[in-house]
């Protein structure tokens, strides 16, 4: 009796391998699940992963599409996404919240003022006494805020009016009811397409507030996979640079932007992969303070985490 207990331990142990393998492997193929948006910061993403850029680096890769950064942040407060493209201020607002997230890198996105068209404003310093249609101490508040002070304009001189549906903003432009609005691309290319003026745009000011996050955990336990994501991300980035007019229809067919930018669209550059300069965290951070949005006293190296994209640092 006491041969056969024995006979029975060593088969279990000999066929112990074979049955956790299997779940080994399904924990090492499980994708990363990214969040994105119809929007220039997402572009690479989608062009990695239809184009093979992840496959070729062997990490798999989810993109979640959400129509609105409400839906994106649900997600990512509720776990279901490893990262995501967001912004500065989402960034902070997650930290704060004990969410345990770092920005890994900028990323490209662009966001920017027009003018009614019509109306005839040439610059942004005629946009003084004016009213900018906006959504209220968000990123579209926090880069109009900054684009005006970067001409001398502060946000005494303007009038911020909310106006939180991206369309309705659009719409109550293009018909002249109010002066300007802050949009993101592809709306602000959608908006100059049909007639505004583009007044200033981010990327044109010096003013870098999209970023990727990802979630704690997942660096910690995942950074080989999430460093072979930003290899392919940066690779199908370089691929846009080299002849963006030929992604033109993808952009419409593929990633959602409305067909009226198609030939309009002004692509942005994608850059290396590289973190935020203190400088700017330090100016998020101090706008939000100053609206009496943010008590914890956060520092810039609270908010990153250098090492998913540690081979473009050195």
């Amino acid at each position: 009796m006491k041969r056969l207990v024995f006979f029975v331990c060593c088969l279990g142990i000999l066929f112990m391998p074979l049955f956790a393998g299997p779940r080994r492997e399904a924990a090492r193929t499980e994708p990363l699940r990214v969040g994105i948006l119809p929007d220039a910061d997402s572009l690479p993403f989608r062009i990695a992963r239809d184009d093979g850029f992840f496959e070729r680096e062997g990490v798999r890769v989810e993109l979640v599409k959400f129509s609105n950064a409400q839906e994106r942040d649900a997600a990512l407060q509720a776990g279901r996404l490893d990262a995501a493209a967001s912004d500065i201020l989402a960034a902070v607002f997650f930290v704060a919240g004990g969410f345990d997230f770092a920005i890994t890198s900028l990323t490209n996105g662009r966001y920017g003022i027009a003018g009614a068209p019509g109306l005839n404003i040439q610059s942004l310093v005629e946009l003084r006494g004016k009213r900018i249609g906006l959504s209220v101490n968000t990123i579209i508040q926090y880069t109009v805020d900054a684009q005006m002070q970067a001409v001398g304009v502060s946000i005494e001189e303007y009038e911020a009016l909310a106006i939180p549906r991206m369309p309705l903003r659009l719409e109550m432009l293009m018909e002249g009811q109010i002066e300007a609005a802050g949009l993101p691309d592809p709306l602000l290319t959608a908006a100059t397409a049909g007639g505004a003026q583009l007044l200033s745009t981010t990327d044109g000011a010096g003013i870098y507030a999209g970023i990727l996050l990802f979630s704690r955990r997942t660096l910690d336990t995942r950074l080989e996979e999430v460093r072979a994501f930003y290899r392919a991300y940066y690779a199908a980035a370089r691929t846009i640079n080299s002849n963006p007019d030929a992604f033109r229809d993808y952009l419409v067919e593929q990633a959602g932007f409305p067909a009226a930018v198609r030939d309009a669209y002004r692509f942005v550059t994608y850059l290396t992969p590289a973190l935020p300069e203190p400088s700017q965290i330090v100016m998020a951070l101090d706008w939000l303070r100053g609206r009496g949005l943010l008590d914890a006293n956060l520092r810039p190296e609270d908010l990153v985490d250098p090492r998913a994209i540690s081979e473009w640092l050195r």
